[in-house]
């Protein structure tokens, strides 16, 4: 019998390109047939079928509190009643800007915007506006959205620009972005003493989610910053994922390096569209109506998102939100790991706060090239084993998870269980 999961992901072939309206959902790098969801509530999901999952992507990182946390639920639906948006200022947006600047000190003044993407492809026009520089430096393996600077791979040569790693960037787009090895800190200092004043800004993933989890070196981001300050370039902190999710104030908190500007999204809008960009006050004065690097939305600041992000972030400043969350997170990767080796299965895992990694390798990775050389047969064969068995984990090799608040002990227990049985299939192969 056709699933109801089948039907609709064939279906929506005819109308969606790949089906999917985000290429990672197509389930190309693992095979199969894409998951529809209609439910979610705490830390398990349903699908249209009526199967029932544990769920640690939650939205790729928002859902910190579970799905469906009646607080969230309940405050949205209020504010919901009063309009979906006005296309003007509220005090929500005050109030979040408020909240984000006492969490995120170093975020003195905050622009809020819809999107991730749209945080780092502002913050970067900022950050070149205010230098009066073009050059931008990136790093293999880290993601910071899909627009045309950032969608660039190394060139040929150590400090070559870089080129397009998609069709539709123009070449010299892709020529303004220098795409460096991450936590390699002689290659930072090489570039920087070559090139360092013509740099506008680095951006940076300060824990790694979208290569898998990749956990940074301290000397790499203490030479990072100390070349940045030194150059007059602007940091650039994507705290994307890890904004509230590996510690209350982000991975900044947590390594003590204070950029010069931070993006933010996933938890801030509590599983709506929200995004958020700031840092020094000199800095984000450059933007208009004060000064002149433009940037616009009409559903920037959107209530309803607001709203959301709000009852989100006052529920995480619970006494030891945090490192209940890291504890519960390290315990599932380090069963995880037990399992593994009881099985003689080689594989590795680790934690930041509520973000994992899992790897079918002799250890943990610390770059992209490190990362590439993980088994991914051996990752697919368990992500189809686990989510047969009712675990839903990222769809890809390269993609960090997340546990959140209302996992439970019994959940990561059922996990282990799951785990164990693919971890016999594999090492009966």
């Amino acid at each position: 019998m056709t699933s109801a999961n089948q039907t609709l992901f064939e279906k929506s072939q005819q109308l969606i390109p790949g089906g999917v309206n985000s290429p990672v959902r197509a389930f190309r790098s693992v095979g199969g047939t894409p998951i529809f969801f209609k439910k979610g509530l705490g830390a398990k999901l349903w699908d249209v079928d009526g199967k029932e999952y544990i769920d640690y992507i939650n939205s790729w990182g928002p859902m910190i509190v579970g799905h469906a946390h009646p607080d969230v639920i309940s405050a949205v639906q209020a504010v919901a009643a009063n309009s979906l948006s006005f296309g003007a200022p509220t005090g929500l947006e005050l109030e979040m800007a408020t909240l984000i600047n006492k969490l995120v000190p170093s975020m003195e003044q905050v622009r809020l915007v819809s999107s991730g993407t749209e945080a780092t492809m502002s913050a970067i026009r900022v950050a070149r506006g205010f230098t009066g520089r073009n050059k931008l430096v990136k790093f293999e393996g880290c993601y910071h959205g899909h627009s045309d600077a950032l969608l660039v791979k190394a060139g040929s040569g150590l400090l070559t620009f870089g080129e397009p790693s998609s069709a539709g960037v123009p070449a010299e787009v892709a020529a303004h972005t220098l795409t460096l090895e991450y936590n390699n800190t002689q290659q930072l200092k090489e570039l920087f003493a070559k090139a360092g004043d013509e740099i506008a800004c680095v951006i940076i993933e300060p824990v790694v989610g979208n290569m898998n989890l990749v956990v940074p070196h301290m000397e790499f981001l203490q030479a990072l910053r100390e070349l940045c300050t030194q150059h007059g370039a602007v940091l650039i902190f994507d705290e994307v994922m890890t904004g509230f999710r590996v510690h209350l104030g982000g991975a900044q908190a947590l390594y003590g390096i204070k950029p010069d500007m931070t993006t933010l999204g996933k938890v801030i809008g509590g599983g709506l569209p929200v995004g958020a960009f700031g840092g020094r006050k000199d800095i984000m004065q450059c933007l208009a109506p004060l000064g002149a690097v433009y940037q616009a939305g009409t559903l920037s600041g959107n209530p309803v998102a607001v709203t959301a992000g709000l009852e989100t972030l006052k529920l995480i400043q619970a006494p030891d939100f945090h490192t209940k969350l890291a504890a519960k997170t390290k315990k599932l990767v380090d069963v995880l790991v037990s399992a593994a080796k009881e099985a003689g299965v080689v594989f590795s895992a680790q934690s930041v706060g509520g973000m994992f990694g899992l790897y079918f390798s002799e250890q943990c990775p610390s770059s992209f090239a490190e990362v590439m050389q993980t088994n991914k047969e051996n990752f697919n064969l368990f992500f189809h084993s686990m989510l047969g068995d009712g675990v839903y984990l990222g769809p890809s090799a390269f993609e960090a998870g997340f546990v959140s608040a209302a996992h439970t002990d019994e959940d990561i227990d059922f996990t282990l269980q799951a785990a164990k049985k693919a971890f016999l299939a594999i090492a009966s192969r």
